[in-house]
């Protein structure tokens, strides 16, 4: 790998997350909070001042005008570490609110990855601080390469290779010729959606910044909400709904809403296997769950309806916003959303999780083995929406969920020795690594990571990354010949 090309991508990458930082500034003194203007100057300042010196440092580096000729394995690098100082640079101004390094550094990485979990044990805090919490979510909901892609003219060609590494999925889906203007269409869609989801939750009767953090911590399938129990915390009914309508289509490829939106027809949304299986999972879901809130819980009909709705779409989209404390509800319900968590949402949108399409894909591959015992000789094709799927790609799911499930497994265990709390152990990492965020028990919805040992949020912190990322880029580098760098 070349130093002068990784360096000139990531000296881009913090010099522009440094004036992103700008932001929550300009919050805190729209709302006459001097005293929260330090802490983002302050961090604005060390990641441009970095990046600069970087390009100073490595002469070469700035003299490149483009990247058009770079390898996948730099890609796969560029990707990587952009998203861990992404999230080192979130963290500097949360130790300015007295949280503890270790706290803020969970806390940014939760909110990049959109994973949600939090270590906060009050709601004390200043505007500018929730603001930033929910704009690193929504960042991260689309993913900082991307909207580097869009923007940046040096990514204009090279994004290809970094575009599929921070966005790996079954198939390599684009739907404009080249990827900087896919690139740039993702986040005019995403931009669009977030404005018309601001505006309906004002007339709701939401309070315009709550409005907009939840808006953007909706679009990014987040779940960070400036008030401490969540959207339950408003008693909306009306904006109850509207989030769970957005958390679905945060949760739905934005390749195949862009595609509906052009053609002007949402029934272009039901032509796609994954979209179906999604959509009727919900549907499904949210029936098993009403059922025991009504019978066991005893909610009135519509509340049973709403509150099993929202927290199916939360949890499967991986959102983890809470219209209720699930924790509370019947055993068969809790069971439901567990199956949620896992179902997961669509491939090329903002949810985590391991995707509905690999799962599809993965069913298929056991079937038609068993239909190969009873018919050795068969040729059958693994199809996706009617389309024959490679032997590569369906080698790459199978070997995506064998590392998914060692990875849990690993984690799951190292948490429950470190917790001695087997639900804790195995909640917590399946909401980390899927990034959901809220788990059970102790750190559910209304509860918090902050009691977690240190060890565990250190492992928990790398799994909402390796998760964000699904997977690729990290298990590269367990590779020796992946760390051959040299100077040209």
């Amino acid at each position: 790998m070349r130093i002068s090309y990784i360096v000139n991508a990531i000296s881009l990458i913090m010099m522009y997350i440094g004036l992103v930082l700008v932001a929550p500034a300009i919050v805190a003194l729209y709302y006459h909070d001097l005293n929260s203007v330090f802490p983002f100057i302050s961090a604005a300042v060390i990641s441009a001042g970095t990046g600069y010196l970087m390009r100073k440092i490595v002469p070469s580096s700035a003299q490149l005008e483009n990247l058009n000729d770079i390898k996948k394995s730099e890609g796969l690098f560029i990707v990587a570490f952009s998203w861990i100082i992404f999230a080192l640079i979130s963290a500097i101004p949360y130790p300015f609110f007295n949280l503890s390094i270790i706290n803020s550094i969970f806390e940014a990485t939760s909110g990049i990855t959109t994973t949600g979990a939090t270590i906060l044990t009050h709601f004390d805090y200043p505007k500018a601080f929730f603001f930033w919490r929910s704009l690193t979510q929504w960042i991260g909901g689309m993913g900082i390469i991307i909207m580097f892609i869009a923007v940046l003219p040096q990514f204009a060609v090279a994004g290809r290779q970094m575009f599929f590494a921070e966005a790996p999925g079954p198939t390599e889906d684009k739907f404009t010729p080249r990827v900087r203007n896919t690139a740039s269409t993702l986040w005019k869609l995403y931009l669009g959606m977030t404005i018309v989801l601001i505006i309906l939750l004002k007339i709701t009767g939401m309070p315009l910044f709550d409005s907009v953090c939840n808006a953007f911590s909706t679009m990014s399938a987040g779940g960070f909400s400036p008030h401490a129990h969540s959207i339950m915390g408003y008693q909306i009914p009306a904006a109850t709904i509207i989030i769970t309508i957005f958390m679905l289509l945060a949760g739905t490829s934005f390749n195949l809403q862009y595609k509906a939106f052009q053609q002007k027809n949402p029934l272009v949304l039901f032509k796609d296997e994954e979209f179906r299986v999604y959509f009727f999972a919900i549907i499904i879901l949210t029936l098993l769950v009403a059922f025991p809130l009504l019978f066991v819980n005893y909610y009135e009909f519509g509340d049973a309806i709403r509150h099993a709705v929202f927290q199916v779409v939360s949890l499967m989209t991986s959102s983890g916003f809470a219209s209720s404390d699930y924790t509370n509800w019947a055993y068969s319900a809790q069971i439901m959303l567990v199956l949620a968590m896992i179902i997961s949402s669509c491939s090329s949108s903002a949810g985590g999780g391991i995707k509905i399409a690999r799962l599809l894909l993965i069913f298929k591959i056991l079937k038609n083995e068993i239909s190969k015992v009873l018919h050795p000789n068969a040729v059958i094709p693994v199809k996706h929406n009617d389309k024959a799927i490679s032997t590569e790609v369906l080698r790459q799911v199978i070997i995506f969920a064998f590392q998914y499930l060692i990875i849990f497994g690993v984690s799951a265990i190292a948490v429950t020795l470190i917790e001695h709390n087997h639900t804790i152990g195995f909640t917590s990492t399946f909401a980390a690594i899927g990034n959901i965020g809220p788990a059970f028990g102790q750190i559910g919805p209304m509860g918090s990571f902050d009691s977690l040992q240190i060890s565990t949020k250190v492992i928990l912190t790398i799994n909402m990354l390796v998760g964000r990322l699904e997977l690729i880029p990290f298990i590269v580098m367990l590779n020796p010949e992946f760390w051959n760098f040299k100077n040209d």
